[in-house]
């Protein structure tokens, strides 16, 4: 069975899955200093974990000058607009970060889930991997993937990638956060902060079982093609070809 790569036209995801997210009142932060944490000892290995992808323009991009408060006094209702409207401007529109994710079963079994093929997973059957969502605007909800930690010791590893559409590399113009949601334990989050401006994919985040435990692992390894060069990087075996997203009504 083949899996895709490439540029795509956008779809709407399908409905958001809903779940407990756990406690979101704390966050860790892995960075290179701290790259990992682990599920097992926060006692989270169990439930739906929720992988949410969400981005904003840096600044500079949006087009205006002046500080953000002398913007609001002379345009006061401003501060009841979203943001992502007020950047709204034809190089915010043609940045659109996707999620995806890589995984390999204990049984050897091994695929990818992403919008691109329709490939959404299942939360209750193989791969306990499910994605829900596809924001092209880069509003709070982002896009998500949920993973079945029920079936943790089904899961040998996966790994959570962020590319890029529309043939505009773009990481460089974007906040973009990858926030882990455990059932319980503080949330877990991987900034892109990282200026890569040729950029087209991110492989940003790794579960895998270590020495009996869950481990979170930041990877933040930036590339300049799409899924297949992060197959190869991370040895996944994969057959890649072009394809497409279909557009939903």
């Amino acid at each position: 069975m083949g899996f895709f790569d490439g540029f795509f036209d956008g779809i709407r995801g399908s409905r958001a899955l809903q779940f407990d997210t756990g406690n979101a009142s704390d966050a860790i932060e892995l960075t290179k200093r701290r790259p990992t944490v682990s599920l097992t000892k926060q006692g989270a290995v169990h439930g739906n974990l929720r992988v949410n992808l969400s981005w904003r323009m840096r600044t500079s991009d949006i087009g205006e000058g002046g500080g953000h408060g002398s913007r609001l006094l002379r345009h006061p209702l401003r501060l009841f607009k979203p943001e992502m409207v007020q950047g709204h401007t034809q190089g915010m529109v043609n940045v659109d970060l996707d999620i995806g994710c890589l995984y390999e079963l204990a049984d050897g079994t091994r695929g990818v889930v992403q919008p691109l093929g329709n490939l959404l997973g299942d939360i209750n059957s193989p791969p306990y991997v499910k994605l829900s969502g596809d924001d092209r605007f880069g509003a709070p909800s982002g896009e998500t993937v949920f993973v079945n930690l029920d079936h943790a010791e089904d899961i040998k590893r996966l790994l959570v990638f962020v590319y890029i559409y529309d043939q505009t590399p773009a990481f460089d113009r974007t906040h973009a956060m990858v926030t882990l949601y455990p059932i319980t334990g503080p949330r877990i989050e991987i900034p892109l902060d990282e200026r890569h401006p040729q950029a087209r994919s991110c492989a940003v985040v790794s579960l895998e079982h270590a020495k009996g435990e869950l481990i979170v692992r930041r990877e933040v390894k930036f590339v300049y093609g799409f899924q297949s060069e992060l197959d190869r990087l991370y040895g996944w075996g994969l057959q890649w070809g072009r394809g497409y997203k279909t557009t939903k009504a």
